[in-house]
């Protein structure tokens, strides 16, 4: 019989994309498989779910806004809304399994399943483990996790060491550095520095890149700018009439940006360096200084310690990201040697791994 598995949690790129990897894993090795994804309404799993063709539900449920304490007044009703949401869908669909991949939109749903006795899976992509995860990696069967050392976090017996799973376009990618440098219409006898923000962009990279615009066209050195919506329009008029700059608010071939870049500027959420490990390229790590654990940092520290990228903090990104990534743009040596340590760490068929312990 068709198993029917529940995806739950989403709210960033870095939820979103390993969620729609694992359902592609799953469907692979049984297409008969029935998959609904469960996230929160407004965010934007909403819009790229659909898109990859899955089918999904939302709830009205908020995070934690750390900044004002009224807007957590209504959490509670929510939370208490959100469980009646997934008894109906629960009640609809009736799944054999629930899977959580992270986000404020897991929880009700995984804490739900395990009331009712089905079986729940966990993936915990960085390396702190979230709240929610933690509470409920007591009563799931298994928690796949990006690296080893989390048994402070969760039961020893349950953990799998499984990575993150990464987009299939990315990990299959065959594409040449000049044919990815031209897809920018830029020159690929020029070094060229991708910067991303994460899917909702990065206001330190931004004006940090801003203001470092003339010392990057002085060298040569060709830019793919992932601005994330707020920071696009400024960063257009900035870039305006300037040779070697390609800008946008997002990146939807990303394989592309990654293939054509020498350098990476990015946060460190764990799927950018799930997918800095696989693509092997050299990258300055700037920590989201406000991700709930500080587990950013975390994150980027985990590379820095194996030789494998840099960090410069958030508040230090207006002083020293310019300077730091020009140096790294020069030194061809010290390139090949993070790539090469980079190679070591990637983990290429997490999905698949996820998928044949839930389906079979």
């Amino acid at each position: 019989m068709a198993k029917r598995i529940v995806i739950a949690g989403g709210g960033t790129g870095g939820h979103i994309f390993p969620a729609i990897a694992i359902a592609n894993a799953m469907k692979k090795l049984d297409p008969a498989t029935e998959i609904l994804f469960v996230g929160a309404k407004g965010k934007m799993e909403m819009e790229k779910v659909p898109q990859a063709g899955y089918k999904i539900e939302g709830l009205d449920i908020a995070g934690l806004n750390r900044s004002s304490v009224l807007k957590n007044l209504s959490l509670p009703f929510k939370l208490i809304r959100s469980f009646f949401q997934v008894r109906k869908i629960f009640s609809e669909f009736k799944p054999d399994a629930a899977i959580g991949v992270g986000g404020y939109s897991s929880f009700p749903v995984l804490k739900f399943a395990q009331q009712k006795g089905i079986p729940t899976y966990l993936h915990e992509a960085n390396s702190f483990a979230g709240k929610s995860n933690q509470l409920l990696g007591k009563n799931a069967r298994t928690i796949f996790v990006a690296t080893s050392g989390m048994e402070s976090f969760f039961p020893a017996n349950k953990i799998v060491v499984s990575g993150n799973p990464v987009r299939s376009t990315i990990v299959n990618s065959r594409l040449a550095r000049e044919e990815a440098i031209r897809f920018f219409g830029l020159d690929p006898s020029q070094p060229v520095v991708l910067s991303v923000g994460g899917s909702l962009g990065a206001k330190s990279i931004n004006e940090a890149i801003a203001g470092g615009l003339e010392t990057l066209n002085a060298a040569g050195v060709q830019l793919i700018w992932q601005t994330g919506k707020s920071y696009l329009s400024t960063a257009q008029t900035i870039a305006d009439n300037r040779k070697g700059i390609w800008v946008n608010d997002f990146i939807k071939e990303m394989e592309y940006a990654y293939a054509a870049a020498d350098v990476i500027v990015s946060r460190a959420g764990a799927m950018s360096i799930a997918e800095i490990c696989v693509v092997q390229k050299p990258a300055i790590l700037v920590p989201y200084p406000f991700a709930a654990e500080d587990h950013q940092t975390v994150n980027a520290q985990f590379l820095v310690k194996a030789g494998a990228g840099e960090m410069v903090r958030d508040q230090e990104a207006g002083s020293r990201l310019i300077p730091e990534l020009m140096d790294l743009v020069r030194d061809k040596d010290k390139r090949s040697s993070i790539s090469g340590k980079l190679g070591a760490l990637a983990i290429r068929n997490a999905d698949e791994l996820i998928a044949k312990y839930i389906v079979q």
